[in-house]
């Protein structure tokens, strides 16, 4: 009758379940100390042991846990990113700017759509509870502040908002101060009935640019005209609803705010079709200097996207240490103002 090795007697014994560490420890005749480091790449292991170890693993068809091994280092190498959207252009070039860098660091990303959808961001914060993610990154939020501060004691959390008053890191745009620097871009233009096109209505940024707004129609002592504010304003298409508000007013505004340039292109073309003159019947002001707001030539609020994302990222790794980063926005000028 043909013995059987005890190396085969392992892998017999363990079928198609998959070998464990020490498994492959007992195959090679070695403690599990030392296949732990044949692993890692350790290099104070005799050439008979390391031999030994990577016959017993390619027999075995052994395939490393990564997470376990991860977790010996105290580390998952996963960021989690937070957005409610990944089809929108605004926030594609965050996430690319996140995945560039943390390309550069060998970590992945686990992406998490929420739709605005407040259990999705606490399935994300869980994780990071959990110890599943090293950190966390929210691009925008629904979520209440009182609801992330319980979470910030189980790893970084890092927020594209100004944050500047919490217990968090943040990569910001000051809001306030650009969405009154356009309004006033608009007024110095000789347009007076200006109105604003914004996505949500609740948010830490929509609320900053709201206020900027009747801070600025009260300095300069005009009406505030609530129908002169569009929300809901996320898309291309977007833009024809907004100009067909526009047609059925009896006062329309001269000039829109538009807070995305793909919205602020679907007005434009709207527009061109309801053969609505831009800029003398109209002018729009849109948001980010999408590629579509230089093909189309609307004038735009330049947002570096892209190294916004590049600093939450570099932000998240910096477990030790919260900080502040603004990040500034300058004006753009085409045709459309």
């Amino acid at each position: 009758m043909e013995r059987v090795s005890e190396q085969e007697k392992v892998f017999v014994k363990k079928g198609e379940q998959m070998a464990n560490i020490k498994d492959i420890a007992k195959m090679a005749g070695v403690s599990v100390t030392t296949v732990s480091r044949v692993l890692n790449h350790h290099p104070y292991v005799s050439e008979a042991k390391k031999d030994a170890v990577l016959n017993a693993i390619k027999q075995s068809n052994y395939k490393p846990n990564i997470n376990a091994i991860h977790l010996s280092k105290g580390k998952t190498f996963l960021v989690g990113v937070v957005v409610p959207f990944s089809n929108h252009p605004y926030f594609g070039y965050l996430i690319e700017g996140i995945a560039a860098e943390a390309l550069k660091h060998n970590y992945k990303l686990v992406l998490f759509q929420t739709n605005y959808n407040e259990e999705r961001e606490l399935e994300a914060l869980t994780m990071l509870k959990l110890k599943q993610i090293d950190a966390l990154i929210i691009c925008s939020r629904n979520c209440s502040w009182e609801t992330i501060k319980d979470y910030i004691s189980f790893g970084p959390i890092v927020l594209c908002e100004d944050a500047r008053k919490k217990q968090v890191s943040s990569t910001f745009i000051d809001h306030y101060k650009s969405f009154n620097a356009a309004l006033d871009y608009l007024y110095q233009k000789g347009y007076r009935n200006i109105g604003y096109c914004i996505g949500r209505k609740t948010g830490t940024n929509s609320h900053q640019r709201h206020q900027a707004y009747l801070d600025f129609i009260e300095k300069v002592k005009q009406p505030f005209h609530k129908d002169y504010i569009f929300y809901d304003c996320y898309q291309l298409e977007d833009g024809e609803r907004v100009v067909n508000k526009l047609l059925n007013m009896k006062q329309p505004p001269s000039a829109l705010l538009v807070t995305s340039d793909q919205v602020a292109a679907g007005i434009l073309a709207c527009c061109k079709e309801k053969q609505i003159k831009i800029p003398d019947e109209l002018a729009i002001l849109g948001f980010d200097n999408e590629p579509i707001a230089k093909v189309m030539n609307i004038t735009t609020l330049d947002i570096p996207l892209f190294e916004v994302g590049r600093k939450l990222f570099n932000q998240a790794m910096k477990h030790d240490s919260i900080f502040h980063e603004e990040v500034e926005v300058k004006l753009i000028e085409r045709q459309t103002v």
